[in-house]
């Protein structure tokens, strides 16, 4: 291997002036929300140990740096070995610069760090030639543009749903950061090491020289090392470390960092006491320790954790660990799969609720039974259902930054509360909200909400169709990787001119035709194939579809015993309509707010504990 270059770059410099390419056999662009939030996380809060509200521009030349890694290069194509993850989600944060600065000149400077043109024609400056969907869909969200990605590759998926996750974090963050000073630190103050390697052949060795070579302890292994070196019988120490090792191999196999993941939030759960508050120069609490080195914080809290003999150690990992490891690999289950009973659980996962694990981990006592833990499991999950989407209804974020401190807080709440208190104090959590369910007269679509509005209209769906005697049908709704997936339709078609009676003002008639009693699910062809008729002549095609598009027509309230009694039950204004107007809009938005008041009542909680 040839003499290698490793030379220290800031972001502007890595990508002014030049051209990266990935080949197409290496991996997909792979990282998920929890990697969004973590990197968002870390650069803004690296970014306010400096930043004072009301600093010049020019003092952020004094502000410090932030190293995030080294990326491996090839030099003669200049191919992106190891760093794509990290470089192409710096480029989705820089067109959301330049899509929220206001000032002209700044936004061409970070232009030029997402493409160029030679020649006359625009390329990114990380290009695939061999996958052109790549400029489709950052081209699209550089123009802010809708684009289907269901059908696309993994990393185009990824691509689009990962800028609109990133947006909504960091719109959340407006009033906290300067955006324009952000711009400035992050483009010169954020590093890396360039290493490049002049053949490819190199380039591959090198990447695994730093990646496998030593064979270096895991935080896991490390905890578990320190927690079997306390326990003094050997017979039980054997068996604790069958156990360690056996219940592991489990939690590996449902995904990488699965262990770790468990263990922070096991640890968070049952034993976190501070977390950093937030504000400029606050010092990292126990959450955030955790997070970085649970192995270490352990040992240092070991005395406050109660571990000081022998048999507290066989006890933690012998009853404790077995408890809750047993109990996560359950929470994962019921996350990925809809079980009965559990339900709740899987509607927070497709919501992108990864706090849940924590929250409902703190809930549990360590010696209480399977009957009490799987109440709690389900009430601890209910509570987050209604409290996150109150907050969706009234267009306040929920993402993890935005919720973490306040879980928190909950999170020592409820631990270890028996079944009766903790009822009692998700209820008034809820109840004392700021924010209720009384506002959904004016919950729309919009570039905010349709990430969570194909949920919210599957579950009001699926919520109608099983009280009218109908089986659950939810994961379809849901389900974007099959063949035909469910869309949102508009009963009102785009179509100004139809409507101009009623709405004179195109922009009135636009933000009526998204409220949310304007919207149905339906399979993607039939949705598409409705596009802009007028309402009558979807009426037919509605009727063969779910209750909720069937409900529209007088012919469900012929011969549908069931739903008829549903509604009746109910006091519930469903009615056919032979036009949709602006009256039967509302009409029909105020029957979903009675729907979702029903849906998301407080009172679900209380079904928890008597299922």
């Amino acid at each position: 291997m040839q003499k290698i270059d490793g030379t220290p770059k800031t972001i502007r410099e890595l990508f002014t002036g030049a051209k990266y390419t990935i080949h197409y056999y290496q991996r997909e662009y792979q990282w998920q929300n929890k990697q969004i939030e973590e990197l968002i996380d870390d650069l803004t809060e690296e970014f306010k140990e400096f930043y004072t509200e009301g600093d010049e521009r020019r003092k952020v030349l004094s502000y410090g740096h932030y190293f995030m890694g080294s990326i491996i290069l090839t030099a003669n194509e200049n191919a992106i070995i190891d760093g794509q993850q990290r470089l192409t989600s710096l480029t989705l944060l820089l067109i959301y610069l330049f899509h929220h600065l206001e000032d002209e000149e700044e936004r061409a400077e970070v232009l030029n760090l997402i493409y160029s043109k030679r020649a006359g024609t625009k390329t990114f400056n990380i290009d695939v030639p061999e996958m052109p969907e790549r400029s489709a869909v950052m081209n699209a969200l550089l123009k802010k543009e809708y684009m289907d990605v269901s059908k696309h590759p993994e990393t185009i998926r990824n691509i689009y749903n990962r800028y609109y996750e990133m947006e909504a974090i960091l719109d959340n963050m407006a009033d906290q950061i300067s955006l324009p000073i952000f711009k400035d630190w992050l483009i010169d103050n954020v590093d890396f090491i360039r290493i490049v390697a002049h053949t490819e052949q190199d380039a591959h060795k090198i990447f695994v020289s730093m990646n496998d070579r030593g064979l270096s302890l895991t935080p896991t292994e490390m905890l578990k090392g320190f927690l079997l070196s306390k326990i003094e019988n050997d017979n039980i120490r054997q068996q604790a470390n069958e156990l360690w090792k056996e219940r592991i191999l489990e939690l590996k196999a449902l995904g990488k960092e699965e262990e770790s993941d468990f263990i922070k939030n096991w640890l968070r759960a049952q034993f976190a006491e501070t977390i950093r508050e937030r504000k400029k120069n606050a010092t990292q609490g126990d959450f955030e320790n955790i997070g970085t080195a649970f192995h270490k914080w352990v040992r240092e809290q070991s005395g406050d954790m109660k571990l000081n003999q022998s048999i507290d150690y066989e006890d933690f990992v012998l009853k404790q660990f077995d408890k809750f490891s047993r109990i996560y690999l359950d929470l994962k289950q019921y996350a990925s799969k809809l079980t009965p009973g559990f339900e709740y659980m899987f509607y927070n996962a497709d919501r992108n609720f990864t706090l849940q694990f924590q929250l409902i981990l703190a809930a549990i006592e360590p010696g209480e039974t399977k009957e009490t833990s799987d109440k709690k499991i389900k009430l601890v999950s209910c509570f987050l259902d209604l409290y996150f989407s109150r907050r969706i209804f009234n267009y306040k974020t929920v993402d993890y930054s935005a919720s973490v401190y306040t879980l928190f807080l909950i999170t020592k709440k409820i631990r270890r509360k028996p079944l009766e208190n903790l009822l009692t104090i998700l209820r008034d959590e809820i109840n004392g909200m700021e924010f209720q369910l009384e506002t959904i007269d004016d919950f729309r679509l919009n570039g905010w909400t349709v990430r969570y509005m194909l949920h919210t209209l599957a579950r009001v769906t699926d919520f109608v169709g099983i009280r009218s005697g109908l089986p659950s049908n939810f994961t379809i709704y849901i389900n974007r990787q099959i063949r035909n997936p469910y869309d949102i339709e508009h009963i009102i078609c785009d179509h100004h001119e139809l409507f101009v009676e009623e709405y004179p003002e195109r922009e009135v008639f636009e933000k009526h035709r998204n409220k949310f009693g304007g919207l149905l699910i339906l399979p993607m062809d039939k949705n598409r194939s409705l596009n802009d008729l007028p309402y009558e002549k979807k009426l037919p095609i509605y009727y063969g579809e779910n209750i909720l598009a069937k409900s529209l027509a007088p012919e469900c309230y012929r011969n549908n015993p069931q739903f008829l009694k549903f509604i009746e039950q109910q006091q519930l204004n469903f009615k056919p309509y032979e036009q949709f107007n602006k009256a039967a809009l509302l009409e029909r938005q105020e029957l979903f707010e009675e729907l979702a008041k029903y849906i998301w009542s407080v009172d679900r909680l209380n079904e928890q504990i008597n299922s």
